[in-house]
């Protein structure tokens, strides 16, 4: 049985950090592009960083380059989103995703493609 379970979110004031992380289990975790959307209250779900099934490849939505780093441990079936220097705008659900291989690396690629969803953790910045 495919379970993702998301872990680390909380609240924090700007110009705070946060590591998220998704414990991964049920499926061939390394045959899969993984990526962290968000959705804030009342706003569509949108792609946030996306990191391919090795680990080499990554990409971010252009609001959190320089800010977030995706990251992703295959012998553990882990995959982290540090984020630092968060603003009140990243305040959102924060969920995490698998789309097996061979993928876009890219956060355009929308929700649909995506075959397993974690429930998702909720970050709320403070101004």
């Amino acid at each position: 049985q495919v379970h993702l379970a998301e872990s680390g979110g909380g609240s924090v004031q700007a110009g705070g950090s946060l590591r998220l992380s998704c414990a991964a289990s049920g499926y061939t975790y390394n045959d899969y592009c993984m990526a962290w959307f968000r959705q804030p209250p009342g706003k569509e779900r949108e792609g946030v960083a996306v990191i391919s099934p090795g680990g080499t490849g990554t990409n971010y939505t252009a609001s959190v380059k320089g800010r977030f780093t995706i990251s992703r441990d295959n012998a553990k079936n882990t995959l982290h989103l540090q984020m630092n220097s968060l603003k009140p705008e990243d305040s959102a659900m924060y969920y995490c995703a698998a789309n097996k291989a061979p993928c876009v690396l890219s956060v355009l690629v929308g929700s649909p493609a995506y075959e397993y969803w974690g429930q998702g953790t909720q970050v709320t910045v403070s101004s």
